[in-house]
């Protein structure tokens, strides 16, 4: 570098400003990839710069590349920060190891409930506590804000920015379905064309906020087949109440194949396609937590044993999803 003389401490934080531009060879991407202001990120790498007594980046208006001292610099920031991260999540882990993990199963009777169960039996010695959130969107508020560790629902359907901040493993291609009130002309059907559904207007969690990704996915299976998605109606828990504004409303409800069993409703598979409710394993990027291994080896035992990443061949999904489901964090 320009200098012998080096600097007596760096602040890693410094580091991780330069590798992010090192990285993206762009201020901006860089700046939003580490949440930070454009300027605050600037300020940073100059001061950098200033305790390296080297110049690490060309700016131009066109394009930012490293500097040779730059190059020399990127393999030890890694070194660095790798060494870093790894201390960090050594220490939150054993602290991890002494509190409950809080996962989200979504409503009782689900396929989520078998993974939480599994997963207590691959880590015995850890507390893992269930909870009920029902709905992706408002369990990765509960994620971020560090009051819930995992969670299971359709990851491309948070938004990017959300996204950037969890991490997720593929669960399951989930057949989708639909709940009729028992008296329905469809009811009579071992299973329900998709196509049979034109002119019904569908219960999908529309004005609910904590189940966007849901509503989403229905308004995009709904396009150009001639069905609607139902307005809101009164969020109802448990079977009562259910059966009340079943009753009520007689709008069918989209649902999964495993949603437990309603009264006066039934439950039919939906066909031609086969829509599938593409589910992930969620959780709060960086969060390291034995519980967390222990839910991902269940994850993987069982979706192995029963098949549950294997896409029919008649199997619809948003393009997006099937993108987002062939990453594994």
């Amino acid at each position: 570098m320009a200098s012998s003389a080096g600097p007596g401490t760096i602040d890693p934080r410094l580091l991780r400003a330069f590798l992010a531009v090192a990285e993206e060879l762009h201020f901006t991407r860089a700046a939003a990839g580490l949440y930070v202001a454009q300027q605050a990120l600037s300020r940073d790498i100059r001061r950098l710069e200033r305790e390296l007594k080297a110049d690490l980046f060309v700016r131009t208006t066109r394009q930012v590349t490293l500097t040779p001292d730059g190059e020399r610099l990127l393999p030890y920031a890694r070194r660095v920060l790798e060494a870093q991260d790894a201390l960090l999540a050594e220490f939150r882990r054993a602290d991890a190891e002494q509190r409950p993990l809080l996962v989200d199963v979504n409503s009782p009777g689900l396929v989520f409930e078998r993974i939480l169960a599994r997963a207590r039996e691959l880590a015995p010695d850890c507390e893992l506590m269930a909870r009920f959130e029902s709905g992706l969107t408002g369990a990765a508020a509960e994620l971020l804000a560090g009051r819930l560790d995992a969670s299971f629902g359709r990851f491309a359907g948070l938004d990017p920015a959300i996204r950037d901040r969890l991490e997720q493993q593929p669960v399951r291609y989930e057949p989708m379905a639909i709940v009729l009130p028992e008296d329905h002309h469809l009811a009579a059907l071992d299973a329900v064309p998709l196509d049979a559904l034109a002119g019904e207007h569908v219960y999908a969690g529309a004005g609910n906020p904590r189940t966007l990704e849901w509503t989403d996915l229905a308004r995009r299976l709904f396009e150009g087949r001639g069905i609607e998605v139902a307005p809101p109606a009164p969020l109802a828990v448990g079977a009562e109440e259910f059966q009340r504004i079943m009753a009520k409303k007689r709008n069918p409800v989209l649902a999964v194949v495993d949603f437990p069993a309603m009264p006066a409703s039934v439950l039919r598979p939906l066909v031609d396609p086969v829509p599938l409710s593409p589910v992930s394993l969620v959780w709060r990027r960086g969060l390291a937590h034995p519980g967390i291994d222990a839910l991902r080896a269940a994850v993987a035992e069982l979706a192995a044993a029963e098949g549950w990443l294997q896409r029919p061949a008649d199997g619809w999904i948003p393009a997006m999803d099937a993108r987002l489901m062939m990453i594994r964090s």
